[in-house]
């Protein structure tokens, strides 16, 4: 992972932990855990980067309820 990756899994980790309420190493366990993490967000950065951040927040919020790892 090259370093604009690494600051922008930093960056949506930081902004669910607080739009969560959750601590960011369970956010981060819950991405990895579902695979959103390594699956979704990783591979998909020239895109997502590209996204506001309320837009990037209710992409990451609706696929991670999906995936089991948010309750409604």
């Amino acid at each position: 992972m090259d370093k604009k990756t690494l600051e922008f899994v930093t960056y949506c980790i930081s902004k669910l932990a607080d739009l969560l309420k959750l601590p960011q190493r369970e956010v981060y366990r819950r991405l990895q855990k579902s695979g959103i993490l390594y699956g979704y967000i990783v591979p998909s950065y020239d895109v997502l980067h590209t996204f506001s951040s309320s837009y990037l927040m209710d992409d990451l919020t609706d696929y991670m309820k999906e995936k089991g790892v948010l309750t409604e």
